[in-house]
């Protein structure tokens, strides 16, 4: 197998090897439309290689074509709780996140209007040594926490920052229940997620 991996890292690298051969693999979670998305690693003793973003494999597998437009990062230190975050309305993000140093828990709290996974979440942990990435659609609130001494997130977005959309709801609200594996003590935030809404209020918004 290491043999195998050497030689279809060298093949790509010279423009001799079809990418077609790389698959990532594509795992449905508990709520219809958010992905977990494991790269295929091809490593030797040098390290490794993998791709880790093909639009047409993308849209083939998510099922629609999403445009992404910006890419961010982000750097933490253990504790730091960012979010629950989102943007509303038209402004509303699909998000593609991942670790590149480091390790997380990563959120997505369904909030769609009418959907019938409303307020339940799917959790992920997210690692440089797992190098797992998460899709999660538009109408998710998100966010995560790091577990490690010091943590890298890089995502990609389909829409632009807007502040005048955005929203965040209670990391902590009871109402959802997230299962945050640090005592509470423990987590660092910022002063706006703590003036976070509830998932309640968020919902009759919905309704006005």
């Amino acid at each position: 197998m290491h043999e195998e991996w050497c030689e279809t890292i060298f093949l790509y690298l010279c423009g001799r090897f079809r990418t077609s051969q790389i698959k990532m693999e594509y795992i449905k979670t508990s709520i219809e439309g958010v992905w977990i998305i494991e790269p295929q690693v091809f490593k030797d003793a040098r390290g490794y290689f993998m791709e880790t973003w093909k639009q047409t494999d993308f849209d083939k597998n998510i099922g629609r074509h999403v445009e992404f437009v910006q890419d961010n990062e982000s750097h933490s230190s253990y504790g730091v709780l960012r979010g629950l975050h989102m943007q509303a309305g038209e402004w509303s993000q699909a998000k593609l996140v991942r670790v590149i140093q480091g390790k997380v828990l990563d959120v997505a709290v369904d909030v769609r209007k009418g959907s019938k996974t409303f307020g339940k979440y799917v959790a992920v942990e997210l690692s440089e040594d797992n190098k797992r990435q998460f899709f999660i659609p538009r109408g998710f609130a998100h966010g995560f926490l790091v577990l490690s001494e010091e943590a890298t997130f890089v995502y990609k977005v389909d829409n632009v920052y807007a502040p005048q959309s955005e929203v965040c709801i209670r990391w902590n609200d009871p109402t959802i229940g997230i299962d945050w594996p640090i005592d509470r003590e423990q987590v660092q935030t910022s002063e706006k997620d703590l003036k976070g809404i509830s998932l309640k209020e968020y919902e009759v918004s919905l309704e006005g």
